[in-house]
């Protein structure tokens, strides 16, 4: 009989604009976001497998000693879903298709070929008789694909959501039962310094 999982998701922590490692806030983020996971019965981290995510998962591992870390590809930087204009509002179909169009179609391809395994792998309920939590260290566009598809809303919703860096999201998904988002975007753990970093200029918000 399936049991419950917790899914527990993150974007990497802020990085250089290479990308290629994290800032001192990043790490410093991280850090703290490891330290607020310690009493969760997280049995695994999975984690993009490029740079900024791979040292995320592992500073946040430092606080997790007994959890193995799975880098996997499945939970990477690409565009889960391309809609088609006819999908979206029409007030906003050129300012979403201008913003898929930077990116190539390749980029398109291989989100088409990961985000469905994405589904397959992450969510739903577990087998075995015990509830299973999993962390996953991502990157902004899947941890919307995720939420979006917890919500039963349209595919292009994803569109639509944005995560900060380091910033928490928990869905739980209970046999027979819709999946239930927890937590979006909570970031309790940050001191006010070190939150909202990752989100566009415009949405910015200091409470």
């Amino acid at each position: 009989m399936p049991s419950t999982r917790y899914l527990y998701l993150t974007r990497h922590a802020e990085a250089h604009p290479d990308e290629s490692t994290l800032t001192t806030a990043g790490r410093q983020q991280a850090t703290l976001l490891g330290q607020r996971l310690r009493d969760v019965p997280l049995t695994t981290i999975h984690h993009s497998p490029l740079p900024r995510a791979t040292e995320t998962a592992d500073l946040i591992a430092d606080a997790l000693p007994d959890v193995r870390l799975h880098p996997t590809i499945v939970a990477g930087d690409y565009i889960p879903y391309v809609p088609q204009r006819d999908e979206l509002p029409p007030t906003s179909a050129d300012t979403f298709l201008d913003f898929l169009a930077q990116s190539t179609p390749e980029d398109h391809r291989l989100g088409a070929l990961l985000a469905p395994q994405a589904l397959t792998h992450f969510t739903g309920p577990t087998p075995g008789a015990a509830p299973v939590h999993e962390l996953v260290i991502t990157h902004n566009f899947l941890i919307a694909w995720l939420v979006r598809d917890a919500l039963d809303a349209p595919p292009w919703r994803w569109l639509t959501l944005n995560h900060c860096n380091a910033a928490l999201t928990v869905i739980r998904y209970t046999p027979d039962r819709p999946a239930s988002v927890l937590l979006y975007n909570d970031m309790q753990h940050l001191p006010t310094t070190l939150q909202w970093t990752g989100f566009p200029p415009d949405l910015l918000f200091h409470a």
